[in-house]
């Protein structure tokens, strides 16, 4: 057969499927002949033994990559091939195969390596006579001069923006033809940057926007749309709890021209083929370009770099802007996709601040901007907004805050779960001014701000002390920027001094979960942090060698567990999701309750904080008694679900299955009782820009009981997962071990009774030590935070049962701390008394007390 006449394709695929099998291509072309016909969208080239183009065989004529570099890179290869430039495939250093462009009419291809270039001459559009002699169409070529004069022509380009005037100036807006990436890691606000475009385009400019939603659904859309135009709580916006404004703002934005596609297997190329019809489309979001593979999302894993060239060649045919977010910031990823310009958020230093570094291809970084982000709006605002005033006095201070925009914004996040209802324990005085305070952030209104912050102040004095919650420490935190009720009154014409009761009591409010400068805290008492040497063995004889004891325990197990993951792979798959969030410890006081910290001298001494309790007369007659339990942390050891080999990605769940254990992302279910805290405990103050959050399998045990026995109103959708086999017997011997000890140990007391408590703290805390230095035998973050999970759960379960038979929950804290409002004497009979494992102490003091801790 001649070079001049092509043999049939004897297979045909796109480009996707034959990057997956393109070895066994090449096996094919290599042995068999076999030549393939490969599309990507208008784009054909043929994977060709070289017998088919001997040309390729000369060393350095052509492009060559080696296979591996090849199936990365596989979908730019087809481009090149399908433009007349053929790609020679190595195995090492040996040609085996070769990609060749396809003439559209003939179906044929040159074998003369000059038939791949073209000369064009200065001076407009030439076409090279090796392709007229093929008789294909001749490609268009523009001089300098007619690129200059359609620039000069067209004026100033005006694309759509975000909205914000300082990423604005970075980026000069989005440029039409161009696909910017905003690349952010999750819980950056990535999305909310997508959305932005997409509002200021779409509500403001009024043009015409296809928002591509691949992992958001439009009623997520919606809601963050009306959260941030309106001003309203997300959280609540997803409770389906809509107010009057909302709901006159969202009949404002039915005709807007924005178009939502959020169906099922959404593809680059679907977004292609939809594009074209859409009329008037001025920008293109597609959010989002997911990293870790996932079954149901296309847009994901190993498919991004395909189609990062599908919607770049998107936006260039259809000459708009094409935005797209991607999950990760990670640089090697970001390398291998086809972006114009690189939007790159990180956090910054400030909580309030996040950096936007704006690179553009060829240039690299040429622009950064700073952004805020209000994430109770389900928005960015812009950094760069100017204070009034100077914090002279303690009055301007207060107002120089209020309208400068951090430590207001931070005022309105943390009052939201108190004027969204989700917690109480604060008066309505205070919880309407509040509401007011973040109806007047959310709009920018500095001179209402300054209007409420003298009576926003004055309810807040009237506060004996906010609930001992982290909410209520937030709260009290954001509040003390402000000064007092007296220096603002003051400051605002009233001319009369606040009362000393009213004073007292913002003092007090201030010291509420925080140290004043005078009194050192101390919250961690007995706390042993890891120091080098910890790692070690105990010597012989010592009185428990505790991580002795916790090594054979791993050892002799016939699952064969993985102790340390290795380095390289600690920053991929599921180690970088997994934090100290995730115990879910209970940090949680009942909202009519009052809890002061107050000072307290040690009789060695050291000066700590303790807490004061206040009961309402509602509570009736009783003392409080105060439940310590013991071991909670090797009791919990007796039975961890937890992986004990290595946790694959297993994606989307339809169900919890019991045989598997490992990491879960799962929405955060509803709870609306008021006499115990979230089954999740602390877990739920962090969830992510969807309401999600992980968790171990202790807690997702814990939440199939609940569901099934109607305490939720349904097991949560669990959107991700990372797994493995279940084992809850790895401690177990560990357990045991330390229980035995602790029998023994307990009656002695004195100095080996605390030899034994630190080695066996030790021990635990060397599952995950946190910082790089620390050496230890383990390097499982999964299995501390699922035993420390399990602890929690078992201390909540506890408590919940005991509410259950009647029984007033004061307090419940970290894993082992509950307090009762009872009668004198008579404590839960949900707890046993004793000094074993699974056990408590009791203690009983009376309202107003001190409650005195540990060694005090």
């Amino acid at each position: 057969m001649s070079q001049s006449q092509e043999p049939p394709a004897e297979a045909a695929m796109n480009a996707t499927e034959a990057r997956t099998d393109l070895y066994a291509l090449v096996k094919r072309a290599e042995e068999d002949g076999v030549t393939t016909l490969i599309h990507k969208r208008e784009e054909r080239a043929l994977l060709a033994p070289l017998d088919r183009y001997p040309a390729a065989r000369k060393p350095d004529a052509f492009p060559s990559h080696v296979l591996r570099a090849a199936q990365r890179d596989f979908g730019d290869l087809i481009s090149r091939a399908a433009q007349g430039q053929p790609q020679v495939l190595r195995r090492g250093r040996t040609p085996v195969a070769v990609l060749l462009p396809v003439d559209t009419r003939s179906g044929t291809h040159s074998s003369d390596p000059a038939a791949a270039t073209g000369a064009a001459s200065a001076g407009g559009a030439v076409n090279s006579q090796d392709i007229q002699d093929r008789g294909s169409a001749p490609r268009r070529l523009a001089t300098l001069g007619d690129a200059i004069g359609s620039a000069l022509a067209a004026g100033p380009v005006g694309g759509p923006t975000f909205g914000l005037p300082g990423l604005d100036a970075a980026t000069g807006g989005l440029q039409p033809g161009r696909l910017t990436l905003v690349a952010a890691a999750p819980n950056v606000g990535g999305s909310l940057l997508g959305l932005a475009a997409a509002r200021q385009t779409a509500l403001v400019d009024n043009h015409t926007v296809l928002y591509a939603a691949s992992g958001p659904n439009q009623a997520d859309i919606m809601r963050r749309i009306i959260a941030a135009e309106a001003g309203g709580d997300y959280l609540r916006l997803k409770q389906g709890r809509l107010t009057a404004r909302e709901q006159q703002v969202a009949q404002e934005l039915v005709h807007a021209p924005l178009m939502i596609d959020d169906g099922s297997e959404l593809t680059a190329e679907a977004i292609v083929e939809t594009a074209p019809y859409v009329q008037g489309l001025a920008l293109v979001v597609v959010d989002r370009l997911q990293t870790a593979h996932h079954a149901r999302l296309p847009l994901s894993g190993a498919r991004l770099p395909d189609a990062s060239q599908v919607l770049a060649s998107l936006a260039r045919r259809l000459h708009v802007p094409v935005l797209a977010i991607v999950d990760s910031d990670d640089p090697a990823l970001l390398g291998l996709l086809d972006a114009d310009i690189l939007l790159t958020l990180a956090p910054t230093e400030d909580p309030a601040k996040v950096q936007v570094t704006v690179s553009e291809r060829d240039f690299g970084t040429i622009g950064s901007a700073y952004l805020q982000p209000d994430l109770i709006h389900a928005r960015f605002l812009d950094a760069g907004v100017a204070t009034l005033g100077h914090a002279g006095s303690p009055a301007d201070r207060g107002l120089s805050a209020a309208t400068g925009g951090t430590e207001a914004l931070e005022l309105a996040e943390a009052a939201l779960p108190y004027t969204s209802g989700g917690h109480q324990g604060i008066p309505a005085a205070l919880t309407h001014e509040l509401a007011a305070w973040r109806t007047a952030v959310a709009g920018g209104d500095q001179a209402t701000l300054k209007e409420i912050l003298p009576s926003l102040l004055q309810a807040a004095a009237a506060v004996a002390g906010m609930p001992d919650t982290h909410e209520g420490h937030r709260l009290s935190a954001a509040l003390r920027p402000y000064g007092t009720p007296e220096s603002v009154v003051n400051a605002a014409g009233a001319g009369q001094p606040a009362t000393p009761a009213a004073t007292a009591a913002v003092h007090a409010l201030a010291d509420n979960g925080q140290a004043r400068s005078d009194v050192p805290e101390d919250e961690e008492d007995g706390d042993d942090d890891l120091a080098p040497g910890d790692e070690e063995d105990e010597p012989e004889g010592h009185v428990f060698p505790a991580l002795k004891i916790l090594k054979d325990a791993v050892g002799r197990s016939k699952m064969h567990p993985i102790s340390v993951i290795r380095k390289e792979e600690r920053d991929s798959g599921p180690w970088p999701l997994i934090s100290e969030h995730m115990d879910g410890e209970p940090r949680w006081a009942h909202p009519d309750v009052t809890i002061t910290r107050v000072p307290h001298i040690r009789e060695n001494g050291k000066r700590v904080r303790r807490d004061k309790i206040d009961v309402p007369g509602s509570f009736g007659e009783g003392v409080l008694c105060l439940i310590d339990r013991n071991g909670s942390f090797p009791s919990a050891c007796s039975a961890v679900p937890l992986a004990p080999n290595k946790l694959l990605h297993t994606g989307p769940l339809d169900a919890y299955d019991k045989a598997g254990a490992g990491i879960y992302l799962i929405g955060i279910p509803e709870w609306n009782r008021t006499d115990m805290p979230h089954p999740l405990g602390r877990i739920i103050d962090r969830p992510d820009e969807d309401g999600r959050a992980w968790v171990t399998t202790p807690h997702i045990k814990q939440l199939v009981k609940l569901a099934r026995d109607n305490h939720i109103a349904a097991m949560p959708t669990i959107y991700d997962s990372f797994t493995g086999k279940a084992n809850e017997s790895l401690f177990k011997p560990f357990y045991e071990a330390t229980r035995k000890a602790r029998t023994e140990l307990v009656q002695v007391g004195g100095d080996p009774y605390k030899a034994y408590k630190t080695r066996l703290s030790i021990a635990l805390r060397l599952l995950w030590p946190k910082r790089p230095s620390q050496r230890s035998p383990f390097w499982r973050p999964d299995w501390r935070m699922s035993m420390v999970a399990e602890a929690s759960v078992r201390h909540w379960t506890v408590a919940f049962k005991a509410v259950q038979e009647g029984h007033q929950l004061i307090a419940l804290r970290n894993v082992d701390q509950a307090i009762f409002w009872t009668p004198p004497g008579t404590p839960p009979s949900t707890y046993r008394i004793g000094t074993g494992f699974g056990e408590v102490k009791r203690k009983f003091v009376q309202a107003g007390e001190t409650i005195l801790e540990g060694d005090d």
